[in-house]
């Protein structure tokens, strides 16, 4: 199974959008969402804050900001075929 990794801050309204966005997809897609908090830890705090939400495939950065729901079906679609 496809494992899709939100990278998210408390208080970030992008990152609220982005893990409903992303809930609603499970839904439909069917993949394993995994959510990291990048408070506290300063090496993520480091790679990701000013980018914030991350959204990343199977380790691949995929969006920034904003997800893209077509985006996300095509590249699910290609990494299960």
């Amino acid at each position: 199974m496809a494992v899709v990794t939100l990278f998210h801050a408390p208080g970030c309204h992008l990152c609220e959008r982005a893990r409903g966005r992303l809930e609603e997809l499970r839904a439909e897609l069917g993949f394993e969402l995994c959510e990291v908090d990048i408070s506290g830890n300063t090496a993520l705090e480091s790679a990701y804050r000013e980018w914030l939400p991350v959204v990343e495939l199977d380790g691949e950065r995929l969006f920034t900001y904003y997800v893209h729901p077509e985006a996300l079906r095509r590249r699910l679609a290609q990494s299960r075929a």
